[in-house]
């Protein structure tokens, strides 16, 4: 490992960190999965992610175990960010917001959103597509996975907010991937450098097989699964940020992004549904959703349970006011949980507007519209009102992961996607698979996309435990499949998921997205064990047993 570093360090002038502390912290992400790297590598600019790419091409034949992986907030829940190789993290030189211009930013990818969000906030403008752990995500990893989130319903994912990014490619030069009309398609087309090649690959793969790729789109809300290259021509534009956007990496290396932003309303409110039946879900969804909602997000009884036992945790993340303001707010519904239990699911409704009457109107009529359910209901009107539940929809990951005894949260089964109108043939069967394997589970999720985030929590020490894992996934993704929906919307494939790709899209499908892998990075130094090249065998024997 000593050196490796000393090699590295003699061709850039970014920090090479090799101590045992470092090298174990970044062996985990917020996945199953353990990857000890033999270096972490923090570039100072592109010229030093060039030398990187261009040091480990020259030496993968005498060592064909070196590779790469890009790493900014440590996050991703399927093992994406972690390498038994070279970590790059970003986060300590790109971490720069590049400039705001008219609802739109250049930042680099070591961005926190956390930070970004504070000097979008004074300009009243918004990257909708944040996920739940916006609070420690970063923005080159929100590219990366294409990430969504609660907003994502009204507002699209972070797909629809890129407009052109650079990219440090497999030859160590640093390009930039934007839209282009089919005259400057054709100038690149006729280039006879790395770039032009390519682009004549990537085109001519499009071409060859365009209606197969068009159709293997999968027809739900929003994906993560395999690569975006049946948005990347449509015969008028050309876009390989298409294919990067949710390419975790593998492709290359994003060292900034041109992202538009929307303008943010500052009055929300929010109506909370209190599900008992689930044959009462399919209407309530097809009422709500009618109503175009900025959110509607879900968190099941399991849920609830936790964020209770977990009060005391909330004072950490709200502060004292917060905290007597949420028990306040919250006093009412606690004695009901009391007197009448804890619902199934408990919906979260949140609409937004220029004023808070306008607020105040979309809440009552959506109340209207479900009391005929015979449906509890509360209204939070106001952000203040509303957090107690944001917090228990955004932070139960977290809580869960740091505050059961001897179990850990397991991301295996976290991120599919069917059509709502499946939900009420869709939710039993899957439940009676989780069942089958005697998991103890919760549920979140988007319930206005029918994307679901199961977290089981597991004695991952144990052998019989971890031997759940791939015969549990396989089912649930056999039903989710059956349904024709995704394996997964928002969290990606990395080493969970990206062995099931063939099963989702079909062999003709899993090889033009090994190709188009191969095209950009053809000696698989980019981020090797995940998506194409995703191995079940391989991340098994890498689930983590200590924590």
């Amino acid at each position: 490992m000593e050196n490796l570093a000393q090699k590295l360090r003699e061709k850039i002038s970014g920090d090479i960190v090799s101590d045992p502390k470092t090298l174990d912290l970044y062996s985990h992400d917020t996945s199953i999965f353990e990857l000890k790297p033999q270096v972490i590598v923090y570039p100072k600019n592109s010229e030093d992610v060039g030398k990187l790419i261009e040091f480990v091409s020259e030496n993968k034949q005498s060592n064909p175990e070196l590779s790469l992986t890009a790493r900014s907030g440590g996050t991703d829940m399927s093992g994406g960010a972690i390498n038994d190789s070279i970590i790059v993290d970003f986060t300590r030189y790109f971490n720069h917001i590049k400039g705001f211009g008219d609802h739109e930013v250049e930042v680099e990818p070591g961005v926190f959103y956390r930070d970004f969000e504070k000097e979008a906030d004074r300009r009243n403008l918004l990257l909708p597509s944040y996920p739940a752990s916006k609070m420690i995500a970063a923005l080159g990893g929100m590219v990366n996975n294409n990430s969504g989130g609660e907003k994502t319903l009204t507002h699209g994912k972070t797909i629809d907010y890129v407009e052109s990014l650079k990219v440090v490619l497999h030859d160590g030069k640093e390009y930039t991937l934007k839209p282009l009309n089919k005259e400057e398609l054709d100038v690149k087309l006729g280039q006879s450098d790395f770039e032009g090649q390519i682009y004549q690959k990537i085109y001519k793969l499009i071409e060859d097989n365009y209606d197969l790729i068009k159709a293997a789109k999968p027809n739900v809300s929003k994906n993560a699964t395999g690569y975006n290259i049946w948005d990347v021509w449509d015969k008028k534009t050309f876009d390989l940020t298409k294919l990067f956007v949710g390419g975790q990496g593998t492709l290359g290396f994003v060292t900034e992004a041109k992202l538009k932003l929307i303008d943010e309303k500052k009055f929300t409110g929010l109506l909370v549904i209190y599900l008992e039946e689930l044959d009462k879900l399919p209407h309530v969804i097809q009422n709500v959703v009618a109503t175009t909602p900025e959110c509607f997000e879900a968190f099941d009884d399991h849920t609830m349970k936790l964020a209770l036992k977990f009060i005391p945790k909330f004072i950490q993340i709200l502060g004292l006011k917060g905290t007597i303001d949420m028990g306040i707010h919250f006093l009412p519904s606690l004695f009901m949980f009391a007197t009448e239990g804890i619902p199934k699911f408990t919906l979260l409704v949140e609409y937004d507007g220029q004023t808070q009457a306008e607020v105040d109107q979309k809440l009552a009529n959506l109340e209207k519209e479900v009391e005929h359910y015979d449906i509890k209901t509360s209204t939070a009107n106001t952000k203040q009102k509303a957090q107690k539940y944001w917090v228990i929809r955004r932070e139960s990951f977290n809580l869960l992961r740091k505050n059961i005894k001897n179990k850990h949260t397991a991301p295996f089964i976290d991120d599919f996607i069917i059509r709502p109108e499946y939900l009420l043939e869709f939710m039993p069967k899957l439940t009676k698979i989780l069942d089958e394997y005697e998991l103890l589970y919760t549920i979140a999720g988007h319930m206005g996309d029918g994307n679901f985030h199961i977290i089981p929590l597991m004695d991952l020490r144990e052998q019989s435990e971890r031997e759940k894992i791939p015969l549990a996934g396989e089912k649930v993704y056999d039903l989710v499949l059956q349904y024709k929906g995704s394996i997964s919307a928002e969290h990606n494939d990395g080493m969970i998921r990206g062995m099931y790709l063939k099963k989702m899209y079909g062999e003709k499908m899993f090889e033009i997205f090994r190709e188009a892998k191969n095209i950009f990075d053809p000696n698989n130094i980019f981020n090797p064990h995940k998506k194409t090249d995703a191995n079940m065998d391989f991340s098994m024997k890498h689930v983590r047993d200590h924590f």
